[in-house]
């Protein structure tokens, strides 16, 4: 699977740079004055500085949740789901849903989380015990 390039606002490139790159442990690749690249699991996002940016996410019901529409992520494999959430419970962020199993014994079963970072942009990450069950109906 090749990577994907996402772009989106963000406030404050120094309090991106501390979400992403030090909280989230995301490399830094280029960057100038009004961007940074960020590698979030192999893939490139950028965070391009907007200061009037802050985003106000709608909310869809799933699965007895409020999930943030809309919001990006990456799907993990479980061992590095769960120290993601280790690692952010640890460092007191505060989860718009909190890490635990949607769809428990149903087709589409995974772990999931959702939070902010300090834009406001919601992000997802997500993990299935079997990774066939991404796209199951």
């Amino acid at each position: 699977m090749r990577p994907f390039h996402l772009a989106f606002p963000v406030h404050d490139l120094a309090a991106a740079r501390a979400f992403y790159g030090g909280l989230m442990g995301c490399a830094e690749g280029r960057s100038a004055a009004h961007w940074v690249d960020f590698d979030l699991y192999g893939h490139q996002i950028v965070a391009h500085l907007d200061p009037a940016a802050r985003a106000a996410p709608l909310c869809n019901a799933v699965d007895g949740h409020h999930v943030p529409v809309p919001h990006f992520g990456v799907v993990l494999a479980m061992a590095d789901w769960q120290a993601l959430a280790d690692r952010l419970t640890a460092a007191g962020v505060r989860f718009g849903i909190a890490p635990h199993i949607r769809f428990k014994g149903q087709a589409g079963e995974q772990a999931t989380m959702f939070f902010t970072d300090p834009s406001g942009n919601a992000l997802e990450f997500k993990a299935f015990a079997d990774d066939a069950m991404l796209f199951a109906r």
